[in-house]
């Protein structure tokens, strides 16, 4: 089993998502002075490089150095990269945008199934190939990339928030209306008389504004409560998600086209949840998608294989485990979307740095819940979905609410919604 887990870390998947746990520094370099395209240049470039030299490992120990590296750097490539393409998105279009952005992962997945069984014979081989496209990626394709304009007003850099919106619409073929200004969520008109007055009052809140950690987080209630709750629901249902995915080392069938399979089985979920998400909004379908794995791993748990039916019961549990995977999918997803519009723009990526790493605590949990044999597991994924999906009654719903900028503007907005 072990030998297993290990040829399918090599695959990518579990190293992949295990690798965020320390996303939580660049989501917080990312909501400071390095921006959302910085960040991703800085992790690009390290993960390409720390790739390339575990391709040079002497020996054992400087391998596992070099992964933990790699893994420091990756799992914050997908984290910053889906900020920066979501947040100049509008909420009509914001889940449509986000969802989208995960074939591209599951697609990766199964591509690199195919590019692992060409490379079986030499894992420096494999490095070195796994390794380019981050750097390609960094050097060919991210300087025509725009930081995010959200990012530019939060800084007070209007000017340039203007200037990336400016070419968007270009772009896309439309005309920026002459005389638009920009202003944060929180910033109020004031009278001439009041101007004087409130000016050290206005300056200190935009230098908090910009300054802003995930320690402000937690001294909201508002945000505190959220946070606690994204990071219980995303546990849960990365618990249940790898360890499904992980279910296939016990198949007995080729490694490399059940990877492959299993990731492109995935994506009906991201095309029914991008369907869904704008129809009935990101609550009701995480409550949806959570309780639907939950209840098919259930009565996964509850098949047991007799002595003359066993293969058909067997088909029934592969069945139930398909279905859960499908439904833990979308919500593993949906949960990216949901937890960058829970957060306003000045912590939002310290919160999802924070909901990734309770995710691969997960992750590292999952190993340990699939070897307690065979219907244990499928026991502590139903219940692990179905805790996950009532969680999520708790958390609001965000569909077309504007994203906002600072902690401020999100108390103010709460507030107003309530009256």
């Amino acid at each position: 089993m072990c030998r297993k887990l290990e040829t399918l870390d090599s695959l990518g998947r579990s190293n992949l998502h295990r690798s965020c746990r320390c996303a939580g520094v660049f989501g917080h370099l990312s909501d400071s002075f390095l921006g959302r395209k910085g960040s991703l240049q800085v992790a690009c470039f390290l993960s390409a490089i720390f790739g390339l030299l575990t391709a040079l490992s002497p020996n054992y120990w400087a391998y596992a150095a070099l992964r933990l590296l790699t893994g420091f750097s990756t799992g914050s490539v997908g984290l910053c990269s889906f900020v920066l393409a979501t947040e100049p998105i509008g909420p009509s279009r914001r889940g449509a945008a986000g969802m989208s952005t995960f074939y591209f992962f599951s697609g990766g997945i199964a591509a690199l199934a195919g590019v692992a069984a060409l490379f079986q014979s030499s894992w420096r081989a494999l490095y070195v190939f796994t390794s380019l496209p981050s750097l390609a990626f960094a050097l060919a394709v991210l300087p025509f990339v725009s930081e995010s304009p959200r990012w530019f007003l939060v800084r007070h850099r209007a000017h340039d928030a203007l200037r990336v919106l400016r070419d968007i619409a270009s772009k896309n073929g439309r005309v920026f209306p002459d005389g638009v200004t920009l202003k944060l969520d929180d910033d109020v008109e004031e009278d001439d008389e009041n101007v004087d007055k409130n000016n050290k009052v206005e300056e200190q809140e935009r230098n908090s504004a910009s300054d802003s950690s995930i320690l402000d987080v937690f001294r909201s209630r508002t945000t505190r409560a959220r946070l606690v709750l994204s990071v219980l629901i995303n546990l849960l249902c990365s618990v249940v998600y790898y360890g499904l995915s992980l279910n296939v080392v016990n198949l007995k069938t080729n490694l490399y086209v059940s990877v492959a399979i299993n990731s492109l089985a995935e994506m009906p979920a991201y095309l029914l949840t991008a369907l869904l998400l704008d129809r009935f909004g990101r609550k009701p379908l995480g409550i949806g998608t959570m309780l639907l794995s939950g209840a098919f791993c259930i009565a996964g748990s509850l098949i047991v294989p007799g002595a003359g039916a066993g293969g058909a019961m067997r088909i029934v549990r592969m069945g139930c485990g398909v279905v859960g995977i499908f439904g833990m999918a979308a919500t593993y997803n949906l949960l990216f979307i949901y937890t960058a519009e829970l957060f306003p723009t000045v912590v939002r990526n310290a919160a999802l740095g924070c909901t990734s790493q309770a995710s691969q605590m997960g992750a590292i949990l999952a190993p340990l819940v699939v070897v307690l044999g065979e219907r244990v597991p499928f026991a502590v994924f139903g219940v692990s979905g179905i805790v996950g999906g009532l969680l999520v009654f708790y958390l609001p719903e965000t569909m077309n609410k504007p994203l906002y900028d600072t902690m401020a503007g999100l108390e103010e907005g709460e507030k107003t919604v309530l009256k």
